[in-house]
């Protein structure tokens, strides 16, 4: 057997941006202690998934994963295999007699406690599962942590958790109630991301807009920690995901508008647009409040990009209510939609209303609104056929080697399209501007104004 300071680590990340966080930091604390990293599970001594528990979808993505990584495992007899997060804290001991191959569990309150609970496995028992009744961790800007992101672009995940109660969502019992950063602490880490290259800062969140309230005075603070990170780092894009629709003000907005650092960029999952559907879900907000909001946006920053999702087949969705939401989308051809099937998760309220819809409806509603706003999205992207945007540069293209890939201000990585970068020269993280000369339905394609090697 390996000695413990050289031994191997394959990590694999599910789910979303607030999860590469923890995987980063579970990263930093792993090379802190002497741990090395490596690109495959077949090289390594210890493989660590970290999962999504949020949908029965992002489960069976996290069994199936664990399962091939399990396969892996069975040919190297000291090789060890832990998983975390959040699909552990939802099954605990469920999933410990479904998987007698995994060696340890662990929920989301152990995240900087990796290297004592691996280290631990040398002398206990395998198969075992540690979870919290009452998740409180909260990371800070001492804690370590290893970015899987490219230098360029970052995360800073400000808060914890969530106290919002929609009634699908199982957040709050995951990941515990909200629990926010201190201010001076986000500060800190922004400093040391930005020093590590950081051009394009990425404010992630349960719900970004809540940030503060458990801090005391009552109120939001994100415009507090806006206008901090403007005065205290000279990062040039500062995007913000996850907002709530009815914490967004015109304090937030006028921000946004005054700062070109402030990218005009909203994500603001409504998830429906019918009075009575989100009053089934819990949101406490009805669809002229977010018609209000929509043209607020559009009055204090215009030209800002939109994003949202919408959640379809919600226990008692009509085809009236589905008809609601196809004349929002027309309405307010909004830049960016994702349309989610919704997930019957037991534990949730919405578990336990009448008229549950079938899947096959589901999905054909959900094919209904995506074609709609295929076609407001191509439309929205031809509007830029022939203007210079700041673009940042990430790379080489995934799709050919003879392009160069980068983002728009309305694009956030990995959940939006992207620009490709026909002709000209740029460095990775550079943000350079870029003519655009040809629209598809997500993405963009343009050329280099001014090269720069």
């Amino acid at each position: 057997m390996t000695n413990m300071m050289a031994e191997k680590v394959f990590l694999q990340s599910l789910g979303c941006p607030k999860n590469l966080v923890d995987s980063e930091v579970m990263s930093g604390c792993l090379r802190a202690a002497g741990y090395d990293f490596v690109n495959s599970p077949e090289e390594a001594d210890i493989i660590l998934v970290n999962t999504c528990g949020f949908i029965n979808p992002a489960v069976e993505e996290g069994i199936d994963t664990i399962l091939a990584l399990a396969k892996v495992k069975k040919s190297k007899p000291y090789c060890r295999l832990v998983v975390t997060g959040c699909m552990v804290q939802r099954y605990g001991d469920d999933l410990r007699k479904e998987l007698p191959e995994v060696d340890l569990f662990l929920g989301v309150d152990d995240v900087e406690e990796i290297v004592a609970r691996i280290a631990a496995l040398e002398n206990e028992t395998a198969n075992r599962v540690e979870v919290s009744d009452q998740p409180g961790y909260l990371m800070d800007s001492q804690t370590p942590r290893a970015l899987s992101t490219p230098a360029f672009r970052s995360y800073l995940k400000i808060t914890e958790g969530c106290s919002n109660r929609c009634s699908y969502c199982l957040i709050p019992s995951l990941r515990g109630p909200l629990r926010s950063r201190p201010l001076d602490d986000l500060l800190e880490e922004a400093r040391l991301l930005e020093k590590a290259g950081t051009s394009e800062l990425t404010l992630i969140a349960q719900d970004l807009t809540a940030y503060g309230l458990d801090l005391g005075k009552g109120r939001e603070r994100l415009p507090d920690l806006l206008k901090a990170l403007l005065a205290d780092t000279d990062i040039p894009w500062l995007r913000m995901l996850y907002l709530y629709p009815m914490r967004i003000n015109a304090r937030l907005l006028e921000m946004v508008a005054d700062n070109e650092r402030l990218l005009p960029y909203f994500d603001i999952p409504l998830q429906h647009i019918s009075d009575r559907v989100l009053k089934a879900m819990n949101r406490p907000y009805n669809r002229a409040e977010v018609e209000t909001l929509m043209d607020l946006i559009r009055e204090k920053v215009p030209g800002a990009a939109i994003r949202t999702t919408f959640m379809v087949g919600f226990p008692g969705e009509t085809e009236e209510d589905v008809d609601e939401l196809a004349d929002f989308i027309s309405t307010y051809r909004l830049n960016h939609v994702g349309i989610f099937t919704y997930s019957n998760e037991e534990g949730c309220e919405a578990a336990k209303l009448p008229e549950q819809c079938p899947e096959e409806l589901k999905n054909e509603r959900k094919e209904r609104l995506m074609e709609l706003q295929a076609e407001i999205s191509l439309a929205a992207n031809k509007q830029l056929i022939g203007t210079i945007q700041p673009v940042l540069i990430e790379g080489l293209s995934r799709e050919s080697d003879l392009l160069l890939e980068g983002r728009t201000r309305y694009q956030a990585p990995e959940i939006d399209g992207c620009v490709y970068i026909a002709s000209g020269e740029s460095r990775p993280g550079a943000i350079t501007d870029v003519k655009i000369t040809e629209a598809h339905h997500y993405d963009l394609i343009g050329e280099i104004i001014n090269s720069q090697k």
